[in-house]
């Protein structure tokens, strides 16, 4: 079937993106998520595109708070190198941001990549497309969450492989994403960094070249 969107449908989607946001554990409400509304997240995932048609993607459903205090603890640990990381300001600004919802989410998903044994159409000569891939999946997810008025927060401030030890994943997957998943209090109605001037929007002409930089 040829389908046919409508000019209605677009601005819909446009919606959607504009509202997305990457949400925090001071947002996250005690609200458990049914079960069917998971499944369409991961069901969004696996309709993302991939190189070579490989779907190099793993996810890991997590509830056991055991788990979620392992990620948590490493998150802790990796947070105290970063913020010696940034200038002064920064750093004070850093200290004031609450970086992630492991434990206050209801639902954590651990995204992994799982390379090919052989050789993957499209990805010999750009190895990074794989993973380039699943994080189309995690986009995926991201829309399909806010057009269900779920939050999802992505946990980069991570040892991967602490991660990858408190999931028992495979020794040669992964870890590419870390996601917080639950109902919100509220949508932010404009990114928090933003808010906060942690850095400035760029300008589409600034970032938009024709033909040449």
């Amino acid at each position: 079937m040829n389908k046919i969107f409508e000019p209605s449908d677009s601005i819909l989607l446009n919606e959607i993106m504009r509202h997305r946001r990457d949400v925090r554990g001071n947002r996250f409400s005690d609200k458990k998520i049914p079960n069917d509304v998971i499944e369409q997240l991961l069901d969004a995932a696996l309709l993302a595109p991939s190189v070579g048609y490989s779907q190099p993607w793993q996810f890991v459903v997590i509830e056991e708070e055991s788990i979620k205090q392992k990620v948590y603890d490493s998150f802790c640990e990796q947070t105290e190198h970063a913020v010696n990381l940034f200038s002064d300001q920064k750093k004070q600004q850093y200290k004031k941001l609450k970086l992630e919802g492991i434990k206050e989410a209801p639902v954590n998903i651990a995204v992994f990549y799982q390379p090919s044994q052989s050789p993957v159409l499209g990805q010999t000569s750009m190895t990074e497309m794989g993973r380039f891939s699943v994080v189309c999946a995690i986009q995926n997810m991201w829309l399909m969450a806010r057009a269900l008025n779920v939050g999802i927060g992505w946990v980069s401030i991570v040892d991967p492989q602490k991660v990858k030890a408190a999931v028992n994943a495979p020794q040669d997957s992964e870890l590419v994403g870390y996601l917080c998943v639950g109902y919100v209090n509220e949508f932010l109605d404009e990114p928090e960094l933003k808010k906060m001037a942690w850095n400035k929007q760029k300008d589409k002409q600034d970032v938009v070249f024709k033909n040449k930089f």
